[in-house]
């Protein structure tokens, strides 16, 4: 990456810098590879938080069925980390998982799953488990449920049988399109040897040709998990490992710390042949330190998330563009590599961070208020859907995680609390799914790519230049929804 003019004396977050374009033979963004290659088998860029409120199994699967990986958090208690995992692997690569529910499931049920949007639906049907084509009634599009009495039962909504594919007739993106519109269908079962497998959308027809999933040796979709820093972290190391977990996240608030070096020596030393990523730091010598502990990828940011108070509580942190670019410098110059956590809210920023260096950007909030986030979707009292999210260091976490704790001791940690407790985080009416932003997201980003002249991420680290700008030049860049 290369500054426009002087490189600027102070620190810079995102929105005091903006791309150059440049001269490019890179003519179409189809053209342009998004894969890290930080090790992790990912294919575009993105890593999902490991916040409670933003990754779960279902999360995990689509984000990785589209290239990307998410973290799962280390609250999580350790069997339901390993269930989650093994979830992961067993669903389908080429079509999205399935939500089924019986005929006598209510709609509020199925409303808490699913928003009234395309392209999404409930699969009804008379057994759970390994569903039998004899079994399904039908399915019911989610744009139903927006419409249905919410004590109606989903059975008395089927309209006939579902529509639905012989998974062995589909070769190609085109092929499953083509079969959907030859049903006149937004959505329809996959079927293989007589079972259900998954669903088809016309839209998810489309992604699998802009998208290659991320998957491991032998064709699973991937999934990370988080371990903290505190009791035999080697141990649930192995545990994760066991459970075929892709990559290893070592975490805590603040990473340059001696406790943070011993679990990665401790982690290191169990040779367990997995990316091991620790932080969070924001600085050179703590990449240095992580890395000579073990870590191959730097979990960088102290501050930025949309959930956290640290800055506001402790004076604690450093603008994201610059801790970012300081920190990527660093581990290239080492062989390591840096994922950019926390600070995103458009686009913009993601390709930001990669010009600074980042192999990959990492979300919390924003992939919060979506579909495949854990928790039950809510309604406010003016008819929007949200979800509630929350920082990993708020009290609320803190609750959580120390809930087995006599009620002084839990009380005396939640007086060192840090981060929002609650929050409503609205879904996007056009955008309500994790895959919906992903596409918004890769959009962005692959045209930044082509103003840049850069054909991979590797490219872009090298040819992307950055300007500074004032407030007034990063409001100009705005788009007005309505006249002025």
């Amino acid at each position: 990456m290369h500054f426009s003019g002087e490189r600027p004396a102070g620190d810079l977050t995102y929105s005091d810098v903006f791309l150059v374009p440049r001269r490019s033979d890179v003519t179409s963004r189809l053209d342009v590879d998004l894969s890290p290659g930080d090790g992790t088998n990912a294919t575009i860029p993105i890593v999902a938080s490991n916040m409670n409120s933003v990754t779960g199994p279902r999360l995990a699967a689509t984000l990785a069925r589209r290239g990307g990986l998410a973290v799962l958090p280390q609250d999580m208690a350790l069997q339901d980390v390993d269930a989650g995992i093994r979830w992961v692997k067993d669903q389908p690569v080429r079509w999205d998982t399935p939500l089924v529910l019986s005929p006598d499931a209510l709609v509020s049920d199925a409303a808490s799953l699913l928003p009234p949007a395309s392209g999404h639906g409930i699969v009804v049907a008379s057994t759970t488990g390994r569903v039998h084509v004899d079994d399904i009634l039908g399915i019911v599009p989610a744009a139903r449920l927006g419409t249905a009495l919410p004590d109606a039962r989903l059975g008395d909504l089927v309209r006939g049988r579902a529509a639905s594919i012989d998974a062995d007739d589909v070769d190609s993106a085109r092929a499953a399109f083509d079969l959907l519109i030859a049903a006149d269908a937004d959505i329809v079962t996959v079927l293989h040897h007589g079972y259900l497998v998954g669903t088809l959308s016309q839209r998810t027809a489309l992604r699998s040709s802009l998208y290659r999933p991320a998957v491991d040796a032998d064709g699973r979709l991937i999934v990370a998990a988080a371990v903290g820093i505190n009791g035999d972290v080697a141990a649930k190391a192995r545990a994760l490992a066991a459970a075929g977990v892709d990559a290893l996240v070592v975490d805590t608030a603040h990473g340059h710390q001696e406790s943070m070096i011993r679990a990665l020596r401790a982690v290191s030393a169990e040779k367990l042949g997995l990316p091991i990523v620790a932080g969070n730091v924001v600085t050179a010598e703590g990449v240095e330190d992580l890395v000579a502990a073990g870590a191959t990828i730097l979990k960088v940011g102290v501050g930025p998330g949309a959930m956290c108070t640290t800055r506001m509580m402790t004076a604690v942190g450093r603008p994201q563009f610059s801790a970012v670019l300081e920190t990527a410098e660093a581990a290239a110059a080492t062989g390591a590599h840096v994922w950019a956590d926390g600070g995103v809210r458009y686009p913009r920023d993601v390709a930001l961070a990669l010009a600074a260096g980042a192999a990959s950007v990492m979300i919390g909030s924003w992939f919060a208020g979506t579909i495949e986030a854990p928790g039950d979707l809510r309604v406010d009292a003016e008819g929007r859907v949200f979800k509630e999210s929350w920082g990993m260091a708020s009290t609320k976490a803190v609750q959580g995680r120390f809930g087995r704790l006599d009620p002084f001791e839990r009380a005396r940690k939640e007086l060192f609390a840090e981060g929002i407790s609650s929050s409503r985080i609205y879904l996007d009416p056009l955008r309500p799914s994790v895959e919906d932003l992903l596409d918004m997201i890769t959009s962005g980003v692959r045209s930044s790519f082509t103003y840049a002249g850069a054909a991979t991420v590797a490219d872009f680290h090298e040819r992307a230049t950055v300007g500074f700008q004032s407030a007034a030049g990063y409001e100009e860049g705005k788009a007005l929804p309505v006249s002025w």
